[in-house]
């Protein structure tokens, strides 16, 4: 960066990185102490213990019969023999306390990283209320989350027109939208899952209306990403009254919006299947023997940013990319309107890439990160098995992808808990420059 002005990093920043430096030191000292000479043998044999448990949980979860249960025995019986190696020689109190002064360093570490980084919040806008808001609720959707918090009498309580989708029959929501926008609806909202969410973003998209979530799925990442609260759905409801505007991007495939992210390969496969719905964990252990060694399925390959990724297991495809460097909380998208679309692809050839996927996460050779505002997936065949925000769908080959920049208003209450600032990855060079309390004027990160 050439002769970059200094500036002084805040205190607290730096005092979280140099406690952080001071307990990794600290476990290794405490466990140098301990052990003394046997250190070294400590350590290796954690260290085989993380790859054999890896190693047993690629078995169990790529074989069947004898090797599948072989595997996951592998999988337990590693880090017991482990603890029983570490008691039998006396060390375990010298190995639990090591663990824990590590545990603590890494958490400070990662609270440093973040709180030196610097992020902007999506931009809001001031608004009017909406006169005549239409809500969509499904009340099936987050095992009756409508129900549970009266969302639907809360929401006409403040002025909302609500449609309840019928629990026992097919109803077109993407229709139901329409006929609103049609009788004069102003902004338009969801209570239900993403898959419904993104159904109706594009509506309120194609009029250029305002789109209100509310947190009533399952597992709310639309929601999540937006900031808002999803153990409280009904806070969503006051952005009808005191509320602003995001404008987010919106992703498309094959002409379908999606919120989050459209799944290839592997999973895709699997949420095909007729039976997932009322038994995903058996319907998961049955079928990824055939989609991850000699892959059953289409053999994909995808291209984004001028990149090309060939026969991945799996491709995932995000609208905005995942907070990378975060891998105790991989799902998050701090921003929404980067108008780019992330790719994560990953093609695990056998055990030893497990066991490094297991111990690196997306740092593994396994795993391929890819950016671009247009990616484009091909396949051998003429049409394969898309999860769309974890909706099953069959699309012919090839299928696009792409990034619609700021087609999205988003209407969120003004008092929320807002989005968690990601944690670059984890440098230990860059904590020891952070913990020197000085940098480049304009934040950098070496």
């Amino acid at each position: 960066m050439g002769e970059a002005a200094k500036v002084e990093r805040p205190a607290r920043t730096v005092w979280l990185a140099r406690a952080a430096i001071g307990c990794g030191v600290a476990a290794v000292l405490v466990l140098a102490a301990g052990a003394g000479l046997r250190g070294a043998l400590v350590v290796a044999v954690g260290v085989a213990a993380l790859v054999l448990m890896a190693v047993g949980g690629w078995w169990a979860l790529s074989r069947r019969g004898p090797l599948r249960w072989l595997g996951a025995l592998l999988a337990v019986a590693a880090p017991a023999a482990a603890v029983a190696l570490y008691v039998g020689a006396g060390t375990w109190p010298w190995v639990l306390g090591s663990v824990a002064l590590w545990a603590v360093g890494l958490w400070l570490a990662r609270t440093a990283l973040r709180s030196a980084r610097r992020t902007r919040e999506m931009p809001e806008r001031e608004v009017d209320a909406p006169r005549r808001p239409v809500l969509i609720m499904n009340p099936r959707s987050g095992g009756g989350k409508v129900e549970k918090y009266r969302l639907a009498e809360r929401a006409r309580e403040l002025g909302a027109q609500v449609v309840l989708l019928d629990p026992d029959a097919h109803q077109d929501v993407v229709e139901l939208a329409e006929r609103a926008v049609a009788d004069g609806a102003d902004l338009l909202g969801v209570a239900g899952g993403d898959g419904t969410q993104a159904l109706v973003a594009q509506v309120a998209a194609r009029h250029g209306l305002p789109f209100l979530v509310v947190s009533a799925g399952t597992r709310n990442h639309f929601a999540l990403d937006l900031g808002l609260d999803r153990t409280d759905p009904a806070r969503c409801l006051d952005a009808l009254t005191d509320g602003v505007e995001l404008r987010v991007d919106l992703g498309e495939v094959a002409g379908r919006a999606f919120v989050n992210n459209v799944s290839f390969g592997t999973y895709a496969e699997i949420v095909q299947n007729p039976e997932y719905r009322d038994a995903k964990a058996a319907t998961i252990l049955a079928m990824l023997p055939d989609l991850l060694v000699g892959y059953a399925g289409a053999q994909l390959s995808a291209e984004a940013g001028g990149e090309r990724l060939e026969r991945p297991q799996a491709v995932l495809v995000s609208n905005n990319p995942y907070d990378a460097g975060d891998l105790l909380d991989p799902g998050r998208r701090s921003r929404l309107d980067r108008g780019r679309l992330g790719v994560l692809g990953v093609k695990v050839d056998g055990a030893a890439q497990a066991a490094d996927l297991a111990l690196r996460g997306t740092s593994a050779e396994a795993v391929t990160v890819l950016v671009g505002r247009e990616v484009l997936v091909t396949a051998d065949v003429a049409s394969i098995p898309v999860a769309v925000d974890g909706e099953a769908l069959e699309l012919d080959v090839p299928v696009r992808c792409v990034i619609r920049p700021g087609a999205l208003r988003v209407r969120v209450p003004r008092d929320r808990p807002g989005t968690v600032a990601p944690a670059p990855a984890l440098k230990w060079s860059r904590l020891a420059h952070l913990a020197s309390g000085r940098t480049d004027e304009n934040g950098g990160a070496r």
